[in-house]
């Protein structure tokens, strides 16, 4: 991957990446109260249909769902059985969950091994609002790296949106970059600094993650299987988010058991429905995630906004 030293203000240097920069086309300028941000639309999500999936529609609803919510839900799937109020599920006694569930599969034809979900509404986690004014800056960090920004926008709406909080697992920063792996990209983390607080160096961090690591790791996987891939293709990206959550071993793992056939929307839906080494259902759930925040963002916008123009019209 070729690349070179550019200076920037205040003296300082980073390296800009050469990935083809093709995402202009995407950029939209919103103004808001005067407030002018530029993020990436969502118009591919409609276009190849990812809007209408089912786990795409259940996230969306979770994310904007109030915490004493429930959502029952069947796991392979994420079709939404029912709503109900937390208080109203904690009610009833075991028994009466084991009946429910059981009952659920029977109407909808399931076999006794599906397993039935009950997840709760994540609105106090996931701060749309908060996180919006974060995305323009992440667009402009990434681009500045020669790194495609959509990256910056899918990772900042769904890692720790909008917060600058410590995960269990140690991941820090408005990318939830983990200690070694900010290290291996040139941030200072020890006891006495630690650069993942600092929005630029974190996305500094997080674009040489992507672009030095994430893409060409995802690029060699689908060349083993010989798929054909483009770089702005929504389910590419995808796919880079996979090896950014759960890492290229457990990616390769998934792959290799699923064996896919062609580059497409359903390499996604099939890593969805298989687990293999460490890549299991959280990691299923990130590229879930990832679209479901880009829907709700597209609402937010057009129902907030005061205009849009598209950059590339």
């Amino acid at each position: 991957m070729k690349y070179q030293l550019t200076a920037v203000l205040l003296g300082t240097f980073f390296i800009v990446f050469s990935q083809p920069m093709k995402w202009n086309e995407e950029k939209i300028s919103v103004t808001r109260a005067s407030e002018v941000s530029t993020i990436l639309h969502a118009e591919e999500l409609f276009n190849d249909r990812w809007d209408i999936l089912p786990q795409a529609q259940f996230w969306k609803q979770i994310m904007t769902l109030s915490p004493d919510s429930i959502l029952i839900n069947v796991a392979s799937t994420r079709q939404i059985i029912e709503k109900m109020s937390l208080r109203d599920w904690n009610k009833k006694t075991e028994e009466e969950k084991s009946h429910y569930r059981a009952e659920a599969r029977n109407n909808l034809g399931l076999s006794e091994q599906e397993r039935i979900y009950v997840t709760c509404g994540k609105n106090d986690f996931y701060k749309f609002k908060e996180v919006y004014p974060q995305l323009s800056k992440g667009v402009a960090a990434f681009e500045r790296y020669g790194v495609d920004p959509w990256y910056a926008q899918a990772i900042l709406l769904i890692e720790s949106p909008g917060r600058l909080k410590k995960s269990i697992s140690g991941a820090y920063g408005a990318f939830q970059l983990m200690p070694d792996v900010a290290r291996a990209q040139g941030l200072t983390v020890n006891s006495q600094m630690d650069e993942r607080k600092d929005f630029d160096r974190c996305a500094y961090g997080a674009a040489r993650l992507i672009n030095k690591i994430c893409i060409p790791e995802a690029k060699r996987i689908l060349d083993r299987h010989q798929l054909t891939y483009n770089e702005n293709d929504l389910w590419f990206r995808l796919f880079v988010l996979h090896v950014y959550h759960a890492g290229a071993g457990n990616v390769s793992a998934v792959m290799n058991k699923i064996q896919p056939k062609e580059g497409s929307q359903e390499v996604i839906k099939s890593m969805w429905q298989n687990t293999a080494g460490g890549f299991g259902n959280n990691s299923q759930n990130y590229s879930q995630l990832a679209l479901a925040a880009q829907l709700v963002l597209h609402d937010m916008v057009y129902e907030q906004c005061d205009d849009i123009k598209h950059h590339s019209r």
